[in-house]
């Protein structure tokens, strides 16, 4: 595999020749450069680089250079702590460096920066970033979410672009072997994953075929939809939503009731992988190359790519199908890409250049340094072909792109910038595309809930209770789908359970701090 990293000395030799180095607006401060030290934990390459090619490229065109002093690197985190535990102890160390970068850093430094770990960025922005100015005042509701109980935002967040990110996918080929078509509502749904599991799709002789897998366990409880149900009201699993700006979680409400009896119900009759809650991240692969797995619900350019099996499988197609209509007829898709996450940086309260820092963070929302945290170096990564980045054609053949792109510093979540879905369109292959297409058709996503932040009180309930009922909601979730217990003959208990464990109250401060942050 070709190597994506490059030192300074080899970047400065060979990106000279590119013409946009010479534009010296890009130059945040003349002579010396500017160090500002970083403590950067991205999720899944979490420490910085300083001999990242887009970092060099960065030094070369603001002179502005960052110096790593990342803490807790290497620790182990889960999908819902993130890089916190890093983020305490670098807080516990008693020094905060000019700039900190994670991922989930938002109710942190929201929490922390009102009581002066942060710099508020609001005057900041107004007076001396002008690209990130021009967003916000375009975006308020953006704003607005990142924005703690005090008004100020403590943080420049991660911004993905386009709408799209999973969908149902099928394998036609097996539709086609047994004549089945497309399923359109929840009871052909069902219908034909009993087929799948019972009419010997793969052609081995053995009923082996699992109808349904996923490699994120959540995305089976994302199937109560199908049931008016609701798992989670944003990109974040298990999150609250908003109904008619109320705030509601999913798992105390009747669909989600009814979708989890017959989740259940579709478990135990061997519709559902019976690994679901355990085979993990490789169910995908392993499912799809051995020629077991039927559908599942995933993103669009990575699980299109499977369609290259067809040289191992005859006749292997898997393609997305639209969301198939609910018991009460709704065809809705709740999983979208969120316009802000809770991702991005912030400047330390002892840095002493504020104004060079909201300027180097200003020079991401530029035209070049979106372009670079986007897609790389120029020459380098990509070409300009009629005013748009175009991938090299041998990075994108360097194996995955998102991966070689997190190897050269771009497309980081720990870093505040705004995506360009230009980036992924390059390596989605026509059965992507087509599904995007098929989704922008029907029209099928829904609203989603952007967060909240707590003032003092309001964050004491949420954790006194939060973490409690949480663990209970889940417990009692994959216990009904295993088949010990009965949601049905449990569910006022169950309601009455998650009253006595506070969920009311961490509702009412989850409302107050709701119609503070967006109603005004």
């Amino acid at each position: 595999m070709r190597k994506l990293t490059l030192s300074a000395a080899v970047l400065a030799a060979t990106a000279l020749t590119t013409p946009s180095l010479a534009e010296d607006h890009l130059k945040i401060v003349e002579g010396e450069p500017l160090e500002l030290t970083i403590q950067m934990n991205h999720a899944r390459y979490p420490v910085y680089k300083e001999d990242w090619p887009v970092e060099q490229q960065a030094r070369e065109w603001t002179n502005v250079h960052l110096i790593d002093v990342t803490v807790g690197a290497n620790m182990r985190t889960d999908e819902n702590t993130g890089r916190t535990e890093a983020l305490n102890l670098m807080l516990a160390g008693g020094k905060i460096p000019d700039i900190v970068g994670s991922s989930r850093i938002k109710d942190f430094v929201n929490q922390y920066g009102p009581e002066g770990a942060f710099l508020p960025l609001n005057d900041l922005i107004e007076e001396h970033a002008p690209n990130l100015k021009a967003y916000f005042d375009e975006r308020p509701e953006i704003a607005a979410a990142i924005s703690a109980a005090d008004g100020q935002m403590y943080y420049i967040p991660y911004l993905p672009d386009g709408k799209y990110g999973r969908a149902y996918w099928i394998r036609t080929d097996w539709l086609e072997k047994l004549g089945l078509d497309v399923p359109e509502t929840v009871e052909d749904f069902e219908a034909v994953l009993r087929a799948f599991k019972t009419q010997d799709p793969n052609g081995n002789g053995e009923a082996d075929e699992v109808p349904y897998f996923a490699r994120q366990w959540p995305e089976l409880i994302r199937l109560v939809t199908l049931w008016d149900g609701r798992s989670s009201g944003s990109d974040t699993y298990h999150d609250f939503y908003v109904d008619n700006g109320q705030l509601k979680h999913p798992y105390a409400e009747e669909g989600y009731r009814e979708g989890v009896k017959n989740l259940a119900r579709w478990y135990a009759e061997g519709l559902i992988d019976a690994e679901i809650f355990t085979r993990g991240s490789s169910a995908r692969d392993f499912l799809l190359s051995e020629n077991l797995g039927g559908a599942t619900h995933d993103w669009f350019a990575s699980t299109s790519g499977y369609n290259r099996l067809s040289s191992d499988i005859e006749g292997f197609e898997f393609k997305a199908m639209a969301p198939p209509a609910s018991i009460s007829g709704k065809r809705i898709e709740e999983h979208r890409r969120i316009p802000i996450k809770p991702d991005g940086w912030a400047i330390g309260h002892t840095n002493e250049h504020p104004i060079e820092t909201i300027k180097y963070f200003d020079f991401w929302f530029t035209e070049e340094g979106r372009r670079l945290a986007n897609f790389g170096v120029e020459g380098m990564h990509y070409d300009m072909v009629d005013g748009k980045a175009v991938f090299k054609q041998e990075f994108l053949d360097a194996g995955p792109v998102n991966r070689s792109l997190y190897q050269i510093g771009s497309q980081l979540q720990s870093r505040g910038y705004f995506q360009d879905y230009g980036y992924e369109i390059q390596w989605s292959n026509e059965y992507a595309l087509e599904g995007i297409a098929l989704y922008d058709e029907g029209d099928y996503l829904i609203d989603q809930f952007l967060g909240v932040a707590f003032d003092a009180d309001e964050q004491k309930v949420y954790d006194k209770h939060w973490s409690s009922i949480r663990d209970y909601m889940l417990e009692r979730q994959q216990s009904w789908i295993l088949g010990n217990g009965d949601v049905e003959a449990e569910w006022d208990d169950y309601l009455a359970q998650l009253e006595k464990l506070g969920l009311n109250d961490v509702l009412e401060v989850m409302q107050s701090a709701y119609e503070r942050q967006y109603n005004k």
